[in-house]
C-alpha cells in the first residue's frame, strides 16, 4: 500500500521511537533493580506468572468495584490487546501489501470493527468522568500532601492518553472506512462500511486512496510518537500491572522481617526511594490513578491526611523529575517526607490492608507506610509521643498498659472454676492465648470469662501461658519498632516451642496474625485459629449444645480487618451468630470490603489524627444503621472502639458484643454449669 519513500520513512520512524521508547523502558527497569532484595517475591515463578496472566486477562482484579467504570475499563483494555494484533496487520498491509480481507480474515475483521467501537466508548467514558463530569473519587482533600507536579500533572496526562487513544483507534476506524468505501462494503467490517459510505463514497478513488494513507499513518505514527512519552505516563499500567501482579506477596499483610544482624546495613527502614525493596518501586509505575484504594482507606474517607492514592501517584510524579540521574545510581534528591506525603498522613495508617485488597494491580500502599515509619522509629526516635507509653510498657511489663506480669492473670479471679496454666497441665491439647487486651483491658476480659467458660464448658483439654505469656509485638510491628518486635517475638517463640501446643486459640485476630503468620519467621511454627473458628467447630462437632431459647433478634457482624482482609475468615463469625438464633443484619460495607474500627496499625494507643470525623464514628453509625439490636464482634479493639461509640450515643439500644460473649450467654440461658467438664441442661 505505501510507496517506497513512504516505506524508508516510516522504518525511520520506527527506529526512533524504539530508540528514545527504549531508553525511557530502560531507565525505569534500572530505577526498579536499584531496590533492595525482596526474599520470596521469585519463588515458585511458574504459579505466579500463570495466576497474574489469569487475573490481568479476565480483569478480575478491576471489577471488584465500580462495575460501570470497570466495564469501560474492560472495553477500553481489551480493545487495546487486540490492537496489538491489529497494528502489526495495520504495518504488514502498509509495507508488504497484505490484503487483510476475506475467508479466516472474516472473523479477525469483524472483532477488530467491534472492539475499535468499544475503545471509542470506553475512552470516551473516561473523559467525560475527567473533564465533563468530574468524578468526586477523583480528586484530593484539602489535608492531602501532593507532589508539586501533581495538580496540573495529572489532568495534563490524562488528555495526552486520552487524546492519544480517541486519534489512533479512529484514526485506523478512518482509514479502513476510506479503504471500503474505494473496494466495497464489507459485511465482517460494518462500523467502518457504514463510516465510509456515509462520508467517502462519493470521493474520487484518487482522494479515497489519499485519504486511507493519511489515516494509516495517523493510526500508526501516533503510535510511534507517543512510544517515547509511554513510561512517563500512567499508561504504563497496562504493562508493568501484569508484571506487579506477578510478584506482588502471598499474603501482603506478612510483613517482612529486618535482619539486625546483618552489619552492611547502614540503616534501617526507608527514607527515600532508594530505600524501598524493588517490588515497591515498581509500584509507582503500576498505579492506574484510580484512587480506588482512597476510596476504601479509613483515614482518607474521614478526612485525614493520608490518601494511599497520593503516596503513590507522588512517589511516580518524583520519578518522572529524576528518572534518569535515580537510574544511573545517583542517591535522590530528598526524603520521602518531603513530598509523598506529611507526617500525620504516616501515623493515621491503620493497616487494615483495605488499600491492598482493592488494588487492581497488586500495588502495596500499606507497605510503603510501615517501611517509613520503621526509618523514623529505628533510625530518628521519631514518632507519636503517645505511642512512647505502649513501647515502654512492652519493653518493660511485656504488655502495651505497663501492667505488671504477675497480674497478668487477674481477668479470671471473677470465674468460680480454676483456669488451667501450662505449669500445671504442661502440654495441654489447646493453648489458650488471652492476648494483651483481654488480659488487662476491663473491657476486654470479659470476653477472655466467656472464653474460658466456653472451653471449660465443651470439656476441651486446655491451659493458658499465665505469666509466661507476653505481648505478641503486632502493635510495636505494624507502629515501625521492629526491633521491640523481635525481642518480644523470639521470646515467646521460646516459650511456646517449649510448650509445643498442639493448637493455639486466640480471642484477638492480631495474635492470630501475628503468631500465626509471622512467628514463623523466628522458628515458631503453629496451628493458629481464631476463637470463632473453634467455637464453629465445637457447634458442629456437638460439645456445645447451643439451643437459642431466643430466636428472630436482629444482629449485625463487623468483620475485624485482621480476621477477614488479612486472613481471609468471613463465614465463622457469622455461623456462630446464626447457630445462635439471630437474624443477620449485613452493614453495606461487610466482608472484604468492611471498613475498619480505627485500632489497628497502633492506633489505639494514640490520638486519632485531625480529620472530618473518627473512624469508629463512622463504622458505628453504620452498623447502627442496620436496624440490629445486636452489632457483634470478633476482636477485643473492636469491640472497645464500638462500645465507646454505643456509650456515647444515649438515644440508642445498641448492644455491642464478642461472639464469645454472645455464646456464654447463650450457655447460661439454658443453665449450662459451667464449671463441670461437660455441659449439663438444667
Amino acid at each position: 500500500m505505501l510507496t517506497t519513500w513512504e516505506k524508508v520513512l516510516f522504518i525511520l520512524a520506527v527506529m526512533a521511537s524504539a530508540y528514545f521508547g527504549g531508553k525511557g523502558f530502560y531507565n525505569i527497569y534500572r530505577a526498579v533493580v536499584r531496590g533492595k532484595p525482596a526474599p520470596g517475591r521469585l519463588d515458585h515463578l511458574p504459579e505466579r506468572i500463570g495466576r497474574a496472566l489469569w487475573l490481568f486477562i479476565t480483569q478480575q482484579t478491576v471489577f471488584k468495584r465500580r462495575p460501570l467504570v470497570s466495564t469501560l475499563h474492560a472495553f477500553t483494555f481489551y480493545g487495546f490487546m487486540y490492537y496489538l494484533a491489529v497494528n502489526l496487520v495495520d504495518v504488514l498491509e502498509g509495507m508488504v501489501g497484505l490484503h487483510a480481507q476475506g475467508g479466516w480474515w472474516n472473523p479477525y475483521n469483524l472483532l477488530a470493527d467491534i472492539l475499535t467501537v468499544a475503545v471509542l466508548v470506553g475512552i470516551t467514558g473516561f473523559m467525560i468522568r475527567r473533564f465533563v463530569l468530574p468524578a468526586p473519587e477523583l480528586t484530593f482533600n484539602p489535608r492531602v500532601k501532593l507532589h508539586e507536579k501533581v495538580p496540573a500533572g495529572i489532568p495534563r496526562d490524562s488528555a495526552i492518553v486520552g487524546a492519544f487513544i480517541i486519534f489512533h483507534v479512529g484514526s485506523r476506524l478512518l482509514s479502513k472506512a476510506a479503504q471500503l468505501a474505494r473496494e466495497g462494503a464489507d459485511p465482517y467490517q460494518p462500523v467502518a462500511s457504514a463510516i465510509g459510505r456515509l462520508f467517502f463514497s462519493g470521493m474520487s478513488e484518487g482522494t479515497q486512496v489519499f485519504l486511507e494513507h493519511m489515516f494509516w499513518w495517523f493510526a500508526l505514527g501516533s503510535i510511534l510518537a507517543f512510544i517515547p512519552y509511554f513510561p512517563r505516563s500512567k499508561h504504563i499500567h497496562l504493562m508493568v500491572s501484569a508484571f506487579k501482579l506477578t510478584f506482588r506477596p502471598e499474603k501482603p499483610g506478612v510483613l517482612d522481617p529486618i535482619d539486625f544482624e546483618d552489619e552492611s546495613a547502614e540503616s534501617f527502614g526507608v527514607a527515600r526511594l532508594e530505600d524501598f525493596s524493588w517490588p515497591r518501586l515498581i509500584d509507582p509505575y503500576a498505579c492506574i490513578m484510580c484512587n480506588r484504594c482512597a476510596d476504601v482507606c479509613p483515614a482518607n474517607v474521614t478526612g485525614k491526611s493520608l490518601n494511599p492514592a497520593a503516596l503513590i501517584i507522588n512517589e511516580r510524579y518524583e520519578f518522572n523529575d529524576i528518572l534518569a540521574s535515580f537510574a544511573a545510581g545517583e542517591p535522590s534528591p530528598r526524603p520521602l517526607l518531603e513530598f509523598a506525603l506529611d507526617a500525620d498522613a504516616l501515623w493515621s495508617c491503620t493497616t487494615c490492608m483495605a488499600c491492598v485488597d482493592v488494588c487492581p494491580v497488586g500495588n502495596e500502599q500499606m507497605l510503603h507506610l510501615v517501611d517509613i515509619r520503621r526509618e523514623r522509629v529505628l533510625m530518628e526516635g521519631d514518632f507519636p509521643a503517645e505511642l512512647q507509653n505502649a513501647f515502654r510498657g512492652m519493653e518493660r511489663a511485656g504488655n502495651p498498659w505497663g501492667i505488671g506480669q504477675e497480674k497478668r492473670l487477674d481477668w479470671a479471679k471473677e470465674l468460680d472454676f480454676e483456669v488451667p496454666t501450662t505449669a500445671e497441665k504442661p502440654h495441654p491439647e489447646v493453648l489458650y492465648w488471652v492476648g494483651c487486651a483481654a488480659s488487662y483491658d476491663p473491657r476486654a476480659q470479659k470476653i477472655a470469662r466467656s472464653m474460658a467458660e466456653i472451653l471449660n464448658a465443651a470439656g476441651v483439654d486446655w491451659a493458658v501461658l499465665g505469666t509466661r505469656e507476653k505481648c505478641t509485638g503486632d502493635s510495636a510491628r505494624r507502629a515501625g519498632n521492629e526491633y521491640l518486635f523481635f525481642q518480644l517475638a523470639t521470646e515467646n517463640v521460646a516459650t511456646l516451642n517449649e510448650v509445643a501446643p498442639k493448637k493455639i486459640v486466640t480471642t484477638c485476630p492480631h495474635c492470630m496474625h501475628t503468631i500465626g503468620n509471622e512467628y514463623p519467621q523466628f522458628g515458631g511454627e503453629y496451628e493458629v485459629v481464631h476463637h470463632s473458628q473453634f467455637i464453629e467447630e465445637l457447634i458442629a462437632e456437638g460439645r456445645l449444645d447451643v439451643k437459642p431459647l431466643d430466636r428472630g433478634h436482629k444482629a449485625t457482624f463487623h468483620d475485624p480487618c485482621y480476621l477477614g482482609r488479612h486472613n481471609g475468615e468471613y463465614e465463622a463469625p457469622r455461623d456462630v451468630v446464626s447457630s445462635l438464633g439471630f437474624i443477620i443484619e449485613e452493614p453495606d460495607r461487610t466482608r472484604d470490603n468492611a471498613f475498619c474500627c480505627g485500632a489497628g496499625g497502633a492506633q489505639f494507643w494514640k490520638e486519632e489524627a485531625e480529620g472530618a470525623e473518627r473512624i469508629p464514628e463512622n463504622r458505628y453509625r453504620e452498623l447502627k444503621g442496620t436496624g440490629a439490636e445486636v452489632v457483634a464482634t470478633a476482636c477485643p479493639f473492636c469491640t472497645q472502639m464500638f462500645e465507646s461509640e454505643a456509650a456515647a450515643d444515649e438515644a440508642e439500644n445498641v448492644v455491642v458484643r464478642d461472639i464469645a460473649e454472645l455464646v456464654a450467654d447463650e450457655l447460661k440461658k439454658q443453665k449450662v454449669y459451667l464449671g463441670n467438664s461437660k455441659p449439663v441442661l438444667g
